[in-house]
């Protein structure tokens, strides 16, 4: 990869996550005639469950400093965090930098949910090859699991400079990963670059993806592929409008309002579909919930279900600095669980559990 390097702790993420604050502004980019979905005025609260990560609760693996920690269900019952750049030593930017790791509770009771081995044991390891040359990284978008498999989207490059995404399968449970694909990072103007996926009981994957940029503002772009197809990069099929339709083959188009993204994670559960993303202007993480993959979100609620503070004002679900807002699996629509990260110095650098209540569905 040949773009140049950009510090990984300087002001590329942090920067992003503060910039927000206070600013209450109107995306722009909607499609012409379509109402802009504003939040919701329900009444959604959340409380801090626990600490996932940290010098206390995942240091004896090496990886007191990490993020994202995208929470999947491995065929074995137990559940694998995937967590972004991670860090050994005093704080973000200390030695032994990997990209991905895999963090284990082995015994995942969304009551009691904690952290207690890795893969790699007592040093987590990265799950797939990466050195780090000239600043790049490894960052996951999203990890699934269909039926005995589990699978892991990543985005490679410089952050925010991503020169192509891939994709990787395991069959044992997250130990060990097969490489599978790859799209390059300018495909659908870049917007194909970050990826999240909802498995659906009708043998399909239904993907939504944006720029992985949050100073860039990216449409929302919906696709679906066959379960038995997910590495095959020419089975993804879009959804776009044309001709005075919406149509699955049609050129993909945004299905919902542009805007700069952060992390999103989509998901079927309830007999319904979930989106959570990082909302960069106002700040915030969101969601939405909706019957089909092809409902109409520009006229969905965005409801807010965790909201900006600064460090030492943290309650409820206002937070410090926060990104991802991924599923828990094993969550209702009445008793949401979230992982999200947080990152406003080098010692404040984690990923927690947050329940949400009273979220409309």
């Amino acid at each position: 990869m040949t773009a140049a390097p950009r510090p990984l702790h300087g002001p590329s993420r942090r920067t992003l996550l503060t910039a927000g604050l206070g600013v209450a502004t109107t995306a722009a980019g909607l499609t012409a005639g379509a109402p802009h979905a504003s939040a919701a005025p329900a009444a959604i609260t959340g409380t801090k469950i626990r600490n996932l990560t940290g010098p206390a609760e995942t240091g004896r693996f090496a990886a007191p400093w990490t993020d994202l920690g995208i929470p999947v269900r491995c065929p074995d019952g137990t559940m694998l965090f995937v967590c972004g750049d991670t860090f050994d030593g005093a704080g973000v930017g200390g030695p032994d930098w990997r990209a991905p790791v895999g963090l284990r509770a082995r015994h995942p009771d969304l009551n009691s949910l904690v952290i207690d081995d890795s893969v790699g044991g007592s040093h987590a390891v990265g799950l797939v090859p990466e050195g780090h040359e000239n600043g790049t990284t490894a960052i996951p978008s999203d990890v699934f699991t269909v039926g005995d498999t589990m699978y892991m989207h990543l985005m490679r490059g410089v952050l925010y400079q991503t020169h192509h995404s891939d994709f990787w399968r395991s069959t044992d449970n997250g130990e060990t990963w097969e490489y599978l694909c790859l799209w390059p990072g300018d495909q659908y103007g870049g917007q194909f670059q970050q990826k999240t996926y909802a498995v659906a009981d009708d043998g399909y994957c239904y993907v939504l993806s944006t720029v992985f940029n949050r100073d860039i503002a990216s449409d929302l772009l919906l696709h679906r592929v066959r379960q038995d197809r997910l590495g095959d990069p020419a089975a993804y099929e879009p959804w776009g409008y044309a001709n005075g339709a919406w149509a699955w083959g049609n050129y993909p188009t945004t299905i919902t309002a542009r805007r700069r993204w952060g992390e999103i994670c989509f998901r079927a559960m309830g007999g319904k579909y979930a989106l959570t993303w990082l909302n960069m202007d106002p700040l915030g993480i969101r969601a939405q919930v909706f019957a089909l993959p092809t409902s109409n979100l520009f006229t969905t609620p965005e409801q807010v279900v965790i909201v900006p503070t600064t460090p030492g004002n943290e309650s409820g679900n206002a937070v410090a600095s926060a990104y991802g807002g991924f599923i828990v699996p094993g969550s209702t629509f009445s008793n949401l669980h979230l992982a999200v990260s947080q990152w406003y110095d080098d010692q404040n650098y984690r990923v927690m559990q947050y329940r949400i209540n009273g979220l409309a569905v």
